[in-house]
């Protein structure tokens, strides 16, 4: 954990700001901006990049990846600049909770997948972008986009301890628990066989 630095108010109101930052439904948005209709319709009616892939855009997916990624990265950055490193991880977790639950659409978001790798690079780039590669790497080999972010989530605190950044490891292990239980019909259906692999409609 960083020092705390920032007072209990301040900290409150990164977390909204950052909320409000992550609950914007870029996968909807632009999905319908493009005409592509209602993301949440088809596939697993999820507003992420995989689902908005299943559209047949891969412009509107990769779209939706940096967009949902940004949110995140926006975030942390706007909290470092104006209060601390403290209220950069509270407002950065609070983009990925408005993410999973924004009240927009009644609390049903994304996975948080893209969301929770911005985050982890704005955070700590060295941990983001081993937990990116984990992710490319598995999604790659294996051809299933939640097994990938699975093992990306999974491996960040290992990759916190490792690389150095002991300031993230209690944060980016909350989040890879919450993405997994995020993922528990994922889990279900890689179990079973019956996951959809990435680019099926």
């Amino acid at each position: 954990m960083p020092v705390m630095e920032t007072t209990t108010a301040l900290l409150i109101l990164w977390a909204v700001i950052g909320y409000l930052l992550g609950s914007i439904p870029f996968g909807l948005i632009i999905t319908r901006a493009m005409g592509l209709g209602d993301v949440r319709a088809i596939g697993s009616g999820n507003i992420g990049a995989t689902n908005v892939l299943r559209t047949g855009s891969k412009p509107a997916a990769v779209a939706t990846l940096l967009l949902d990624a940004g949110k995140a990265i926006a975030a942390v950055i706007l909290a470092r600049i104006f209060a601390a490193e403290d209220a950069a991880q509270i407002a950065g977790a609070a983009a990925f909770a408005g993410h999973c639950y924004p009240i927009w659409l009644r609390f049903r978001g994304g996975k948080g997948v893209a969301t929770i790798l911005g985050l982890l690079i704005a955070l700590s780039w060295p941990v983001g972008l081993a937990a990116c590669a984990t992710w490319l790497a598995a999604a790659f080999a294996f051809r299933y986009s939640s097994l990938a972010a699975l093992l990306a989530a999974g491996l960040a605190p290992l990759y916190s301890l490792l690389l150095g950044d002991g300031r993230i490891v209690l944060l980016s292990l909350v989040l890879a628990l919450i993405l997994y239980a995020r993922h528990a019909s994922n889990i279900g259906r890689l179990r079973a066989g019956t996951e959809p692999r990435i680019g099926t409609k």
